[in-house]
């Protein structure tokens, strides 16, 4: 028409070729969503490890080739004789050095011992209590012993612990006396080693009442034992942490009085007693307790020294 501009013609597409490039519009679509994605996980981890920088910052290989992987409550004997303190009537680390005359009580009764005899300091290989530092005790089999500074009137519920280690059948461990520094002419509440080279716990009430644990200790490898009595359980022997004696039946010791002693006292009279009653070897923690330890408390406190 005259006066009028024409308007331009508008170009369309052919219906067919834009179905054709909708999947590839999508697939963009979609590829930058991956790409986003990608972006924001990468930014989430490096954020992580600017926060966390510890998480990667270690690593450990573990071998248990024994299957005997497992957790203690004290990682010291030192730490397991220290937790039950409260009950002890004295704790004796054994460390001091060659020539010491006190066995310094650790218990917190101020109960300290004396060496008798020689003082013998060593570091054996291995020692006994292989996190706990210091040196070990070394008895001779004839002068070397640790006597308390107090008599105990009849403890008739107590527990006697100690770590050691020896080739030589015979010798008292650790046991109550009535001489404080001599052979006692009564003598009760001993644990010692016979002469076939077994642990032995003896209490006498009338008439010998024993307990043997049917393993020999006389290898040369570290022990702890524990001796306890109670009128409740009676009598219990446990080595390196298990129960292996025990007599309901034994429920009271002889009514004395005494001292303890560790490392010789007389063990005259106990059937199938040896001929020597010196200790000879090595020691570390010897303690008494006015308590009965429990299964679970023995088995902590020799778990502490592995």
């Amino acid at each position: 028409m005259t006066g009028l501009h024409a308007l331009p013609r508008v170009r369309r597409r052919p219906l067919a070729l834009l179905r054709l490039r909708q999947p590839a519009l999508r697939r963009l679509r979609d590829g930058r969503l991956v790409a986003v994605l990608l972006v924001v996980a990468l930014a989430a981890v490096v954020l992580l490890n600017q926060f966390a920088p510890t998480r990667s910052a270690y690593s450990a290989v573990v071998t248990d080739s024994t299957n005997t992987a497992g957790t203690a409550p004290y990682f010291t004997c030192a730490g397991a004789v220290s937790a039950d303190a409260s009950g002890a009537l004295f704790a004796y680390r054994l460390g001091e050095v060659s020539g010491s005359r006190t066995a310094a009580d650790a218990s917190g009764k101020a109960a300290n011992g004396t060496y008798q005899g020689s003082m013998v300091a060593a570091t054996p290989n291995p020692n006994g209590c292989v996190r706990d530092t210091g040196t070990a005790y070394v008895l001779n089999g004839s002068t070397s012993f640790v006597s308390t500074p107090r008599a105990y009137t009849n403890p008739t519920t107590f527990s006697e612990e100690v770590w050691f280690r020896t080739t030589v059948a015979g010798g008292l461990l650790i046991g109550f006396g009535s001489s404080q520094t001599g052979t006692s002419g009564q003598h009760d509440r001993q644990t010692w080693i016979n002469p076939s080279g077994q642990l032995v716990f003896g209490a006498y009430n009338g008439t010998t009442q024993t307990i043997t644990s049917p393993q020999t200790v006389t290898d040369g490898a570290w022990h702890h034992v524990v001796s306890t009595m109670s009128p409740g359980n009676g009598m219990r022997l446990y080595l390196d942490g298990s129960l292996v004696a025990s007599n309901a039946a034994y429920t009271q010791p002889e009514n004395a009085t005494g001292y303890f002693k560790i490392g010789y006292d007389t063990i005259a009279y106990w059937p199938g007693s040896p001929s020597n009653y010196s200790f000879t070897g090595s020691m570390r923690f010897a303690a008494v307790y006015g308590t009965e330890l429990t299964a679970a408390q023995v088995a902590a406190h020799a778990a502490a020294g592995r």
